[in-house]
């Protein structure tokens, strides 16, 4: 029955994630047209990216805490914290008010998800990581659009302060039912009495690169890199590089929505594959199938096979990085598990901030298609080489990873 609460709040959590992250994209275009605090594009450019750089110091530092005061607290804390903060965003007198709250409202959404995904991971059953993970992050995909729905509802009619709101809201019956209902995790509890002074301060980051784990430390942070860039360039970029290869405004449109379906349905699929195959081989052959994908969306398809490409690259890049989490999830012990998911997280923000402006870059140079689709192609390929060199760095951290889940 634990089980089943841990999935719940953790999903319901990573939705409201997906929700507050989106809610900027979506009021943006309301503040712009209104001339709100003379808003400009620039100074939009700056509140969004300042909101990603407190997602980073959030994923870092709320990762590492983790593994020093518990799953649960810490999830708590984070739910808490960027709620309030996005509620305040509904009464913020001017841009640089604004701009702040996003940042300390990213700090908790920075830290939301690597230690939902280690509490997820912890109470999953033998074998069924990678499901867990993809099932959870698929919270963060209805969040989206949710946020997409109610902007068209609720924008028109109660304006962009409102949906700050609503998206706090849920947080008054979250909590509570957190606090009540959400147990700590078994893993954590057995590794925090022997481990926890080694898990104090600095020594939690020092433990990724101990005991033969450094190798997989750098490989996981590069890989997590690739995998955001590839996430936040093409959400942010596709309409307008499919607009410069010559298809209408609608149909570019049309093709951002056909990749995020694609994406939930990809994150069922990669989860079931990875539970068969392995974390290791289907995270691989995702990013290379991302690259594959990538790379025929520089051939200008006829009707309906442009769809269905953009769709099999949605299935196959999204899922890509969340199947890194899993594997995270399943190479760190518990003593070190939030703090290795946390840091990869923070690093991959870099590459969450670096994806926009690689397309914006190859946009102005005017090289945006198809070398655009050449350029996330190649990004694929390194994530498939950087998933490679993971390994671990003992036979004996698999057979304690397993024992753990048996006892949890």
């Amino acid at each position: 029955m634990s089980g089943r609460w841990v999935v719940s709040l953790c999903w319901t959590a990573v939705l409201l994630d997906g929700f507050d992250l989106v809610v900027l994209g979506t009021v943006l275009p309301v503040l712009l047209d209104s001339g709100e605090w003379g808003l400009t594009a620039g100074s939009a450019s700056v509140v969004s990216t300042v909101g990603l750089v407190g997602m980073t110091f959030g994923a870092l530092v709320i990762g590492t805490i983790t593994d020093v005061v518990g799953r649960r607290k810490a999830l708590i804390f984070s739910v808490a914290s960027f709620s309030l903060f996005t509620a305040l965003c509904a009464v913020a007198p001017g841009v640089v008010v604004f701009g702040l709250l996003r940042f300390l409202a990213g700090l908790g959404l920075g830290g939301c998800l690597p230690t939902a995904i280690a509490l997820v991971t912890e109470h999953a059953r033998v074998g069924k990581s990678g499901s867990a993970t993809t099932t959870i992050m698929t919270g963060y995909h209805v969040g989206a659009v949710l946020t997409a729905l109610l902007g068209i509802l609720v924008l028109p009619t109660l304006g962009w302060r409102a949906m700050f709101v609503i998206g706090a809201a849920p947080a008054l019956v979250l909590v509570p039912l957190m606090l009540r209902y959400l147990p700590e995790s078994a893993s954590f509890l057995r590794s925090a009495v022997p481990e926890r002074k080694l898990s104090g301060g600095a020594s939690a980051v020092a433990s990724l690169f101990r005991g033969g784990f450094g190798r997989a430390t750098i490989a996981f942070w590069g890989t997590s890199f690739m995998g955001l860039l590839l996430v936040y360039g093409l959400n942010t970029w596709l309409p307008q590089i499919m607009k410069t290869a010559g298809y209408p405004l609608g149909a570019a449109l049309g093709l951002l929505l056909t990749l995020n379906i694609g994406a939930v349905v990809g994150l069922v699929v990669a989860g079931a594959v990875a539970d068969r195959v392995g974390l290791r081989l289907s995270t691989i052959g995702w990013f290379a199938a991302s690259a594959v994908f990538l790379a025929a969306l520089s051939i200008r398809l006829p009707g309906i096979g442009v769809y269905v490409a953009v769709f099999l690259a949605g299935c196959f890049v999204f899922s890509s990085q969340v199947l890194v989490y899993a594997y995270i999830g399943r190479v760190y012990p518990a003593a070190n598990r939030a703090t290795g998911l946390g840091w990869s997280a923070g690093i991959g923000r870099i590459g969450a901030i670096c994806g926009p402006l690689l397309g914006g870059a190859l946009l102005t140079a005017g090289l945006a298609y198809p070398w655009g689709f050449y350029a996330f192609a190649l990004v694929g390929a390194l994530g498939a080489v950087g998933a490679s060199v993971v390994r671990r760095p003992a036979d004996d951290v698999q057979a304690a990873s397993t024992q753990e889940r048996t006892s949890s």
